[in-house]
């Protein structure tokens, strides 16, 4: 018997996640220069980061010698200023995929059930699993959240229920009024974990302010990340903001310097940066209409999109997505989340757009 089979069953039974292939991989692989290869895989902002956050970054490499402040006293500061909420409601992450595990470690264990919905992000499943949870898929809604066919499901044991708003793979979204309402269905002891990963996307006629609900719901956990419009991918900044008694559980089983300090610094400085964010939201809605109108034009189905990606039908996924990659283009596959006949793309720059769809009509034909 080998030191691998004496792992849990629960453990050995996940199968892990699959990130977006890397440029350096793909160049490898196909023999293409690095500087040829476009990658629209993995929903990163094609302007790259704020410059204040650059600046920030660059500025904190003279005490790399030091650990990170534990506690991110600074980037909390930072958080509770610009949301007008306590510090104590703040826990920081290594990019919101802690967020989410945290969640899973202090609340979930083998006996216990969290309940997600088909076609949502892969890492709910991943987080529930590795606490030898059950996880309760709940069929999907034109490829969106059922709140309705959620809020059945939840049973006795369950502790936590994860909904991504706007969903990843597919980009759809819920209005403010019908997660205000489901949270008024779920008990009071079920945690209720609200991704909002792609959050400041959302138009105008689209925004919520699920901030505002938290003294009226404790068992809500808004997660949130640097990741996305804030484009600090690589540094993995995540943050939560939830009920000072859930904060402290989460923190209890959080590493002690789970951020670094250039990702603090560069977090704190990129949260003022208020037009680095609206230039990041104009060029994607630009984008958006730039593919979507092609889509049309190639008479594909796509799903309506909230996020900075959209998902499209084109049959044979797997072979138009090998011949994008031959082309030097990168996008998603969603094979993995049961949609084999999808792929995803991230919104780009207006040439990185192009090249796509000139590459997507090659493969198409």
């Amino acid at each position: 018997m080998s030191v691998a089979s004496r792992a849990p069953e629960h453990i050995r039974r996940i199968s892990p996640y699959q990130p977006g292939k890397p440029i350096g991989e793909l160049a490898r692989e196909m023999g293409i220069a690095e500087a040829g290869i476009v990658k629209l895989a993995s929903n990163e902002n094609p302007l790259g980061m704020s410059p204040r956050a650059k600046e920030a970054a660059v500025a904190a490499l003279v005490d790399l010698e030091r650990y990170p402040d534990g506690n991110g006293f600074e980037l909390k500061a930072a958080l509770s200023a610009h949301f007008g909420v306590g510090q104590d409601r703040i826990v920081l992450g290594n990019g919101s995929n802690d967020i989410l595990e945290l969640a899973a470690h202090a609340f979930l264990g083998p006996d216990c059930s969290g309940v997600y919905s088909q076609y949502a992000f892969a890492v709910y499943p991943l987080a529930i699993n590795a606490m030898g949870a059950r996880g309760v898929e709940v069929p999907a809604k034109a490829f969106g959240h059922d709140l309705d066919a959620m809020a059945r499901a939840i049973r006795p044991d369950t502790r936590i229920v994860y909904i991504a708003n706007p969903n990843n793979p597919t980009g759809t979204f819920v209005g403010g009024d019908a997660l205000e309402a489901f949270l008024g269905r779920v008990p009071s002891d079920v945690l209720v974990v609200l991704d909002e990963a792609y959050t400041e996307y959302l138009s105008e006629q689209q925004r919520y302010d699920s901030l505002a609900w938290l003294d009226r719901f404790p068992n809500l956990l808004v997660s949130r990340t640097m990741s996305k419009v804030y484009g600090l991918a690589g540094l993995r900044v995540g943050y939560a903001i939830g009920h000072p008694d859930v904060v402290d559980l989460m923190n209890r089983v959080r590493q002690p310097f789970n951020v670094s300090s250039i990702a603090l610094a560069a977090a704190a400085a990129a949260l003022g940066d208020e037009e680095f964010l609206a230039r990041s939201a104009d060029l994607n809605r630009r984008g958006m209409v730039q593919l979507t109108e092609a889509f049309t034009e190639l008479s594909l189905e796509w799903i309506p999109s909230a996020g900075n990606f959209v998902t499209f039908k084109v049959g044979n996924a797997a072979a138009v997505n090998l011949s994008l990659l031959r082309q030097g283009v990168i996008v998603r596959p969603l094979a993995g989340y049961g949609m084999p006949e999808w792929l995803r793309v991230t919104i780009g720059l207006p040439e990185e757009n192009a090249r796509f769809l000139a590459a997507l009509r090659e493969a198409l034909a």
